[in-house]
C-alpha cells in the first residue's frame, strides 16, 4: 500500500522538486503553499507523514504543527528550518516535531529521514499487535497497539518520538540510557540527531507527564551521562 506524504512550503521550487523525488521513491504526495490549505487537505485526506516548512503565509509551521497536534499525536512530522535558526529548532521539537531538517538540505536525506520516521511506525504497530508493546510500570501504563500512555489513570498524549524514548526509559527502571542509546531506540541508528533534540523531547515529554501530576519524578537526569527511569 503507498505511503502518502503532506509536504507543505511555500516554495513551489521546492514542492515541484521534492514531490518529483519522493514520488521517484513510491510514494504518494500531496502539496501545499501554506498552512491553511494544509490543515484542510490534511483533515480531508490523511497521510502517514507530513513535512512542514515553519516560515509560510497565513498559517505559519509551528501553528500548523499546533492544530495537526490537536487531531493526532502520533502523525510523524518533520520541520524544514532556516540554515542557522536554532530557535526554530527548539521550538519546533517543543511543540512535537519528530524531527528537523536545516535548509538547504539533501532530497536523499529528506527521504532517509522520512523513511526511518514511517519505519519506527510500521514496528511499533507490528510488536504492538503481538502485545509485546502493553506494560505497565508501577502508575505507568504503555499500550502500543494503541499508542496509549497513562499515568495515575490520566491519558497522557505523546508524540511517535516521545512514546519510543519513554518507552525505552521505562522499560528497564534504574539502568542509565545515554542521548546515544535514546537516539537509537527513537530514531534507530542510520539517523544521527544532536544531544539537544533528544534534551528537547525529554522536556517536552516531563513537562506532558507533569501536567497530569505535578509530582512526576520519574525520568532521571544524570549530568554529563544520560537519563534514567527512577527504580520501583
Amino acid at each position: 500500500m503507498t505511503q502518502k506524504v503532506a509536504l507543505v512550503d511555500d516554495d513551489r521550487n521546492i514542492l515541484t522538486s521534492v514531490s518529483m523525488a519522493l514520488e521517484a521513491e513510491g510514494f504518494g504526495v500531496d502539496t501545499y503553499t501554506d498552512g491553511e490549505q494544509a490543515l484542510r487537505g490534511i483533515g480531508q485526506t490523511p497521510v502517514d507523514l507530513a513535512v512542514l516548512d515553519i516560515k509560510m503565509p497565513r498559517m505559519d509551521g509551528m501553528e500548523l504543527l499546533q492544530k495537526l497536534r490537536a487531531r493526532s499525536a502520533s502523525l510523524p512530522v518533520i520541520f524544514l528550518t532556516s540554515k542557522d535558526d536554532e530557535v526554530d529548532e527548539v521550538l519546533g521539537l517543543r511543540l512535537g516535531a519528530d524531527d528537523y531538517i536545516r535548509k538547504p538540505f539533501s532530497q536523499r536525506l529528506l527521504i532517509e529521514r522520512i523513511r526511518t520516521l514511517l519505519r519506527r511506525v510500521e514496528l511499533e504497530d507490528q510488536t504492538a499487535q503481538s502485545g509485546a508493546e502493553q506494560f505497565t510500570r508501577g502508575d505507568l501504563v504503555m499500550d502500543g497497539a494503541r499508542h496509549l500512555c497513562a499515568w495515575k489513570g490520566k491519558h497522557v498524549t505523546l508524540t511517535v518520538t516521545e512514546f519510543l524514548l519513554l518507552k525505552a526509559l521505562a522499560i528497564r527502571p534504574g539502568f542509565v540510557k545515554t542521548r546515544d542509546q535514546l537516539m537509537d531506540a527513537a530514531y534507530g541508528d542510520s539517523i544521527y540527531v544532536d544531544d539537544r533534540t533528544i534534551d528537547s523531547h525529554i522536556k517536552r515529554l516531563r513537562k506532558k507527564l507533569r501536567q497530569s501530576d505535578s509530582e512526576f519524578s520519574e525520568i532521571e537526569t544524570l549530568y554529563g551521562v544520560g537519563y534514567r527511569y527512577k527504580a520501583e
